[in-house]
């Protein structure tokens, strides 16, 4: 290993190739992160050995070699030992008064790593000293979810093959168009059986330019590290932190059930680096327990449990969350003894092959009663009741069908979920409502489904399952696919008792997986197939009457529920337009509730039909489209922003909008985002300001009242001639008012 790691053997001492320059580090970080004196002290006797090695090591030309400062000023990449560091920047512009995303790029070689912001046991992280011009700022570097990385006894945080630290580049509004250098002094430590100090001399040359500037694209792996950079908790989300005698217990509720987590402190000392994180997935979220800290490695003696935790939530290399809780002191009991890490410890574990099939028949069962499933099991309770007149042989085989789809369709998604498993893909049962189109698909069906069972529209009783064709004289093509639709809405759902086998399923071979699956299937096609094997139980049912048709209605309620419940589900899939994709899919329930105007108004016609697919597929198409990219970049209004816009000489549009205001979002999207509009402006160099009214805001409504105006939209073009008038626009837009004011206006005198 040493020859890999040295490639100059013979020119290094071997005191040099050991863990000294590891044991001065760890032994400087207790010192730079205050740990308490005792713990100091401890450090004290390794620390001067390694001190006076590394005195010894710093005399060989091979060890200041390595020490030497590499690079020229310029953007990179250089290559240091180990590693190559680069600066680079989504963009080599940067617009005045405005802000640009760079990174610093490293590149490591295999089986060596750079730190995270705490780097664990020991290191330190990469650091940057910047040399600015006057006018320029930077921000901090930014660290993207670090992994744990043992050696040995001890546990590091860190990076291996290559990682980007992003930072913000500002420029000032009074800062004159131009380039600019940053001139960068970059100092880092890389390890792996050893540490090696290293540092370089880079710089990165922008563009200052009048803006507005084209966002640039996210792209590359400095645009994978913005991508993935830990983000604030949700408000839907919530951290708990319980220290107890041994370990402190991180729960988080994201409200799905999450599979893989991990811990990263921000300070040392908090909890343990170096024991096994114990993970524990919940219906509405994951456990993650931590034994405390010690005093030191050799010490029994704990530290104080701290009074509140900053910390990092890992779920997934690209998903992490910054949370900082208060540390409430109690114990939260171990659900299964023994449990590793990385296992599902809510019961899986203690299950055996019997009792995984018949939980998972008994899970079947209850699924009948679930808000979602049960309205298919009416609806083929009423066609059974209607068929009452049908043969024996004739109603057993509808049941031997239906049951037949439910088992086939449950295979089918057992089959995708191994699959998916053999590829590196961790998804748990249910994982089709991580989906958006699922999610929306099955929101507008159970839309539908219930304004037919409301009375808009008959669909026929057998219909919910593929349409009028499958439905008629309750085929058995229709009783297969009423099956379908069984699964479809069952498998988002975790009944009673299913929890406990679909866990041990999961984790078993493949062959056994299916078997506790077909239990679970049976137990769902339980009830009609018994009613189908046996007509005369039929005579406990109600005769046919009015009353179906208003249970019917009644039914609709709850699939009206489910399908709330599924929108508000679609909403959260996205991370930033969540409430715009609410907005279209509820666009998409108003063309199904005309499409089903149309199946009510003129039914059994094939041109109604046809009308009808027509409108539903169109209507799908709104909550699945892709979102348009905003090409132009609005500052807020606000006074100082108006006196920067104002004093570079170029003409300012300011959009006085609401999001309540149904005229300006039609203009939005119709005028000022259509690409002859965006193109003029760009053009002109037009500086953009939105005035956003949706809360109330007094200046906003001091500056409506100075054009004349009392409400939105609004619309004004000041020309870049500080004397000049501004040239307020009509309330309804074209294309053709907008460029023409944009013209007139960019005019120089």
């Amino acid at each position: 290993m040493h020859n890999a790691i040295f490639p100059l053997k013979g020119e290094i001492p071997s005191f040099c190739r050991d863990d000294n320059v590891r044991i001065f580090t760890s032994s400087m970080s207790f010192y730079n992160h205050q740990m308490d004196l005792r713990r100091s002290l401890r450090a004290l006797p390794r620390f001067a050995t390694a001190t006076l090695a590394l005195l010894l090591c710093a005399a060989t030309p091979a060890v200041r070699a390595q020490l030497t400062e590499v690079g020229d000023g310029g953007p990179g990449p250089v290559k240091a030992q180990h590693l190559t560091v680069e600066l680079t920047s989504l963009s080599p512009q940067v617009a005045v008064g405005g802000q640009v995303q760079a990174g610093l790029v490293i590149t490591i070689e295999e089986h060596w790593h750079v730190y995270w912001t705490n780097a664990g046991f020991s290191g330190e992280p990469p650091k940057i000293h910047w040399t600015l011009p006057q006018g320029i700022t930077t921000g901090p570097l930014q660290f993207p979810p670090p992994s744990r990385l043992p050696l040995g006894p001890y546990m590091d945080y860190g990076y291996e093959d290559h990682v980007a630290l992003p930072f913000t580049v500002t420029a000032s509004p009074s800062l004159k168009p131009g380039k600019v250098h940053l001139d960068a002094h970059v100092n880092w430590l890389v390890c792996s059986s050893v540490c090696l100090p290293g540092k370089a001399h880079l710089g990165l040359d922008l563009d200052v330019a009048k803006g507005p500037l084209p966002a640039p694209a996210v792209v590359g792996t400095l645009g994978t590290a913005i991508t993935s950079l830990p983000r604030p908790l949700r408000p839907d989300m919530s951290v708990d932190v319980i220290g107890g005698a041994k370990e402190v217990v991180f729960t988080l509720k994201t409200g799905g059930r999450e599979a893989e987590a991990e811990i990263y402190p921000f300070d040392s000392g908090q909890i343990s680096d170096t024991s096994d994180q114990t993970v524990e997935p919940l219906p509405d979220g994951i456990r993650v327990r931590v034994p405390r800290a010690h005093v030191s490695p050799e010490s029994d003696q704990l530290t104080p449990l701290p009074a509140t935790i900053h910390g990092l939530f890992k779920l997934t290399d690209t998903e992490a969350y910054d949370f900082t809780a208060k540390v409430v002191p109690g114990e939260v009991p171990t659900p299964t003894a023994g449990a590793k890490k990385g296992t599902d410890t809510t019961g899986a574990t203690s299950v055996t092959l019997f009792g995984a099939i018949g939980l998972a028949f008994l899970g079947g069962l209850i699924l009948n009663l679930m808000p979602c499933v049960f309205p298919v099991l009416f609806i083929k309770g009423m066609a059974l009741v209607n068929s009452s007149t049908e043969e024996r042989g004739r109603q057993r085989t509808h049941g031997l069908v239906y049951t037949l789809g439910i088992v086939a369709s449950f295979w089918v998604v057992v089959a995708v979920l191994l699959v998916l498993r053999t590829t590196g893909k961790e998804l748990g049962w249910g994982f089709q409502l991580q989906s958006p189109v699922f999610v929306a698909v099955l929101a507008s069906f159970f839309f539908f489904l219930a304004l037919s069972l409301a009375g808009q529209f008959e669909l026929g009783l057998s219909l919910t399952s593929a349409g009028g064709g499958l439905a008629k004289k309750q085929g058995l093509t229709g009783s297969f696919f009423t099956g379908v639709l069984a699964t479809v809405v069952a498998t988002p759902c975790t009944g009673p008792l299913m929890g406990a086998a679909i866990g041990f399923a999961l984790a078993q071979p493949a062959w056994l997986t299916f078997l506790v699956f077909t239990a679970l299937a049976l137990g769902l096609a339980l009830p009609y197939l018994a009613l189908t094997m046996q007509p005369q139980w039929t005579k406990i049912l109600p005769r046919p009457g009015a009353w179906m048709e208003v249970f019917k209605q009644l039914t609709s309620v709850i699939l009206f529920i489910t399908a709330i419940w599924l929108t508000w589900v679609f909403g959260h899939l996205y991370a930033n337009d969540g409430i715009d994709r609410i907005v279209a899919l509820l666009a998409c329930f108003l063309v199904l509730a005309i499409a089903g105007w149309v199946l009510g108004r003129w039914p059994a016609k094939w041109g109604s039909t046809i009308v009808a697919v027509l409108l539903i597929l169109g209507g799908l198409i709104i909550p699945l489209r892709k979102p348009a990219v905003e090409t132009l970049t609005w500052q807020p209004y606000t006074q100082a922003n108006f006196d920067a816009a104002r004093a570079s000489g170029k003409p300012i549009f300011i959009d006085f909008t609401a999001a309540w205001c149904l005229s300006c979002q039609v203009n939005e999207r119709a005028v000022l985002r259509s690409k002859d509009v965006e193109s003029k402006l760009i053009d002109n160099h037009v500086q953009l300001l939105k005035a956003d009214w949706t809360q109330y805001d007094p200046q906003i409504t001091q500056e409506l009242a100075a054009v004349g105006r009392s409400g939105v939209p609004t619309y004004v073009i000041y020309p870049g001639s500080k004397n000049s008038n501004a040239d307020v626009l009509p309330e309804l837009l074209t294309k053709d008012i907008v460029l023409k004011a944009i013209e007139k206006d960019s005019k120089t005198d």
